[in-house]
């Protein structure tokens, strides 16, 4: 009887191990195929030609849409199980749901780990170094010098970030033990290399996020249509029109000879073409959809980005006063044994809707700072250079993400896998001082957004507006016609 039971646990094991193999390639291959038509759509559409440049951009294009996946299955991860704890405590004896249990999250909390390490330090350098090689001088040209080149570029970046792992690990502790553990490849040092990169990741989000939650309610404004009070419609698109004909005839008759004057007043005429459209959109817009959708969308951010606030709040007053508010604090119950809010479901749902609303804030302040304004994909007109550069922007800050939550207190889930190994999520000062730094920054960059229009006002009456010293997204607006097809200057 012995036997039988242990060759059927082993038969429930290995069935079990089959199902959950199963259902993560299923999954990957649904984020792996979303993730190709969107690179697809914003990539520079090259020629048909078999030549060997068109295969190396083939196999960039692949590694590149696996790294992607890679981000989205980060992003969901931290939310997939949170709904998962949740339906595991209200239906536990269901049958249809019995493939989702605590082995399946932890396996795709470790996989996340692991191709997220596969990608950043295996994948994205060799797609980078295999587009930019030539092959060395003196060998046959193709695509096995190329190869070999980037090999040879690989192990020189690994022994560099070796070098540079073991400087920071000597004047951080220097530890006789920490030096051996950099021996241990596997074990330590990668988990090491990784948690620095997590901690950049995670500052990088404390940059990124405050901006983008600023941000986010310029960019709904500019997808959507604004209430149009004590506005004109027919007159500023009566005038448009006229200023579209008097480029128009300017334009024709200027000579072939003045080839700047015809480019700049190609600009203009396709400026004020695309206000016009966005005037004329404005005008078919119904009236629900200009004063109801509008003032819906602007209320709804400004609740999630004061309930934001509001949590990280309470996180700081639970980590003066409780130790297990720290991320890398006592462990939980477990998955599908206690709810991890208050509220049940509601309060789930309401973590849910909280992260991916700071991911989104956290892509939208990414491609709003100035140094990064020129990542910023254009559709069929994106080289692969630049779109290796957003997938591995993306990846560091999708992996951060369930990091940054986890610190921020939006949720009380429990890090799984490597991602609750970090050192430096156990260090209170670390965790404190990133909960203040983004309670005061995102509050700054709030009452910067909203006073913006009183503070250019005052300036003005003070007669220093000549002077520049607001440096707001309005002054640069003022110049240009805005986004919801009002321009001040009519």
């Amino acid at each position: 009887m012995e036997g039988q039971d242990e060759v059927s646990a082993r038969e429930q094991h290995f069935h079990s191990q089959v199902r959950e193999s199963t259902i993560c390639f299923l999954l990957f291959a649904i984020l792996y195929v979303v993730s190709y038509f969107i690179i697809t759509r914003y990539k520079r559409k090259s020629d048909e030609q078999e030549d060997e440049d068109a295969i190396v951009n083939r196999i960039s294009l692949f590694l590149s849409t696996f790294t992607l996946a890679v981000s989205a299955g980060a992003v969901l991860l931290l939310p997939f199980s949170i709904i998962s704890n949740e339906i595991l405590l209200s239906f536990p004896q269901n049958y249809y749901i019995q493939w989702l249990n605590g082995s399946l999250i932890h396996g795709l909390w470790n996989l996340a780990s692991l191709f997220s390490n596969l990608c950043l330090f295996v994948l994205m350098p060799f797609a980078f170094f295999f587009l930019e090689s030539e092959g060395f001088a003196g060998l046959k040209k193709g695509i096995r010098a190329r190869i070999l080149e980037t090999l040879v570029m690989l192990v020189l970046l690994a022994l560099l970030i070796l070098g540079i792992v073991w400087v920071a690990s000597a004047l951080i502790d220097n530890d006789a033990a920490s030096m051996e553990s950099l021996y241990d490849l596997w074990e330590f040092y990668l988990p090491y290399l990784y948690s620095c990169i997590s901690l950049m990741g995670c500052l990088l989000l404390l940059l990124c996020t405050p901006v983008g939650l600023s941000r986010m309610f310029t960019v709904m404004g500019q997808l959507l249509v604004k209430p149009a009070i004590l506005e004109d419609l027919d007159e500023q698109i009566y005038i448009i029109t006229l200023e579209e004909e008097a480029l128009q005839r300017r334009l024709n008759g200027l000579s072939s000879s003045v080839e700047y004057n015809i480019m700049e007043l190609e600009q203009e005429l396709e400026n004020v073409k695309t206000l016009k459209t966005k005037l004329e959109r404005r005008k078919k817009a119904s009236a629900w959809e200009r004063n109801l959708v509008y003032p819906a969308v602007m209320v709804l951010l400004l609740i999630e980005t004061s309930i934001s606030v509001l949590l990280v709040a309470c996180n700081i007053l639970c980590l003066l006063v409780d130790e297990t508010a720290m991320p890398k604090g006592t462990r939980g119950p477990g998955i599908g044994n206690a709810s991890l809010s208050a509220f049940g479901f509601v309060g789930a749902a309401l973590e849910i809707i909280l992260i991916f609303y700071l991911m989104v804030s956290s892509v939208v302040g990414f491609y709003s700072l100035r140094f990064f304004g020129n990542f910023i994909p254009r559709k069929d007109d994106t080289t692969m250079t630049k779109i290796i550069g957003n997938c591995v922007s993306i990846l560091v800050l999708s992996s951060a993400l369930p990091v940054m939550s986890r610190t921020l207190g939006i949720t009380r889930f429990d890090l799984l896998g490597d991602f609750g190994r970090f050192n430096w999520l156990g260090n209170f000062y670390i965790v404190l001082s990133y909960n203040l730094l983004f309670a005061i920054v995102t509050t700054l960059c709030l009452v910067r957004k909203f006073t913006s229009a009183v503070r250019e006002e005052l300036l003005k009456a003070l007669g220093l507006h000549k002077l520049h010293l607001s440096n707001t997204p309005r002054d640069s607006e003022t110049a240009k016609p805005s986004a919801n097809g009002h321009q001040k200057a009519l």
